[in-house]
């Protein structure tokens, strides 16, 4: 039975495609569970998928993911019917991430608790005065009350159940569909642009709530072990104990100035988490790995300080070049973006996961980490081969790096023209 579900969960991605794309979570937005939640930093579940199950064939395979971010390898490794645990520290992905997996719990429980959810909501009166100036941009009055009475019918009844979780999920997965403002391609919200077809609350709310019904229903024979979830830092992993996992499999931020945190702005304002962009950093970003300007201004990072840790010696020339470079290119332009701050920590904060995962995976251990190098100001970062020297400095015994694509040449960028790759570095300890 665990065999005819697999093939139930990859069936929308053809073999050869799970390859190519191992670094997209597009093709996971036609997989049941996975598509749920739009996660645009995450990677191809039918790849993990693929990737665990032929390991299984051969050992006896523990993985862990030490950046759950939504669950996608957590989920794969379910369907696969191996042991698995994850870690992400962003708080509000880590919710989202704990509701997926309950996705193994009663069906009817979750329907019969939405079914109610709806009725007591078309009859609540709804209360727009708490709602924050940038969700009232994106929502018409009379989307934001239908949401608004979604959201109290939601919370009047939670109860930390796996079904009121799902249900919080519904809501969660509605937010971006009924908004009429648009979303750039990485989530950023962008209030001055319009979406041409937006749906209405109840619709999208009784839609969604039906897709994930079907789906619990998809995975009710599964049997394997059920994945663990904790909330951690990679940096530490300290809520997993040593020589545990010979897998692991995991896409770590890149260092491109993706800002996790804005990713996920209109739903934390929504639910009142936060009140505006500028308390990100407290609630969000203060936890999560250094890989955007936004994390490191100049007056909160002592940058020489940071190239001198033990943990770059294996590098620490080249990068300090490149950080040196970034400081001075970044004082001819416009943004004067902190790029040489960020670099010099995203690979401080890198070294330390190495060393971290050292610890908790046995021997001998894989590991398998979908990477992307970057090129700030057109500076080019080495980031697949200095990450391949930190691991093995962490004690890891070799790297090879697996190329699936080539980035920066499908458009003309009005930044720098410096060709970039993306692909699979593996770690062998």
């Amino acid at each position: 039975m665990r065999h005819q579900q697999l093939s139930l969960f990859s069936k929308a991605v053809a073999p050869q495609h799970k390859e190519s794309t191992s670094g997209s979570f597009v093709n996971n937005m036609g997989l049941p569970v996975h598509r749920w939640f739009r996660y645009s930093a995450g990677f191809s579940a039918a790849w993990a998928e693929d990737l665990i199950s032929r390991e299984a064939r051969n050992r006896d395979v523990r993985v862990f993911d030490p950046f759950a971010g939504s669950g996608t390898t957590l989920i794969a490794a379910e369907q696969c019917g191996v042991e698995s645990l994850g870690i992400d520290p962003h708080p509000f992905v880590a919710r989202v991430t704990r509701a997926k997996l309950a996705y193994r719990s009663s069906p009817n429980e979750y329907l019969q608790r939405v079914k109610k959810v709806l009725v007591s909501a078309r009859h609540h009166l709804p209360s727009l005065e708490s709602y924050a100036l940038l969700i009232r941009k994106c929502y018409t009055d009379e989307a934001l009350e239908q949401l608004d009475c979604l959201r109290h019918a939601i919370e009047s009844t939670d109860d930390d159940s796996e079904s009121a979780r799902l249900a919080w999920l519904t809501l969660v997965s509605v937010l971006r569909p009924t908004s009429h403002v648009g979303t750039a391609n990485w989530q950023y919200l962008m209030p001055d642009r319009r979406k041409a077809r937006v749906q209405e609350p109840f619709d999208a709310f009784e839609k969604m709530m039906y897709t994930i019904y079907e789906d619990m229903n998809s995975a009710n024979d599964l049997s394997g072990p059920r994945a663990t979830f904790n909330l951690d830092d990679a940096r530490l992993c300290e809520t997993v104990p040593t020589d545990s996992f010979n897998l692991v499999i995991t896409s770590p931020p890149y260092p491109n100035n993706y800002d996790y945190a804005d990713a996920t702005r209109l739903e934390l304002m929504f639910f009142g988490e936060i009140k505006g962009w500028g308390d990100l950093q407290a609630y969000i970003r203060r936890h999560l790995l250094r890989s955007c300007t936004q994390h490191v201004p100049d007056r909160a990072v002592d940058l020489a300080s940071v190239l001198t840790k033990p943990e770059l010696g294996p590098i620490r020339n080249e990068l300090q070049t490149v950080c040196r470079e970034l400081g001075k290119v970044r004082l001819t332009r416009g943004g004067k973006k902190t790029y040489h701050n960020m670099i010099g920590c995203y690979f401080l904060d890198l070294a330390q996961v190495w060393i971290a995962l050292r610890r908790v995976c046995s021997s001998p251990s894989k590991v398998c980490f979908v990477l992307g190098d970057s090129a700030p100001y057109g500076v080019y970062v080495p980031a697949i081969e200095w990450l391949g020297k930190l691991a093995t400095t962490a004690g890891f015994k070799s790297f090879i790096f697996q190329k699936t694509r080539d980035r920066n040449i499908k458009w003309k960028n009005r930044k720098h023209r410096v060709p970039l790759s993306e692909g699979r570095l593996w770690v062998e300890g």
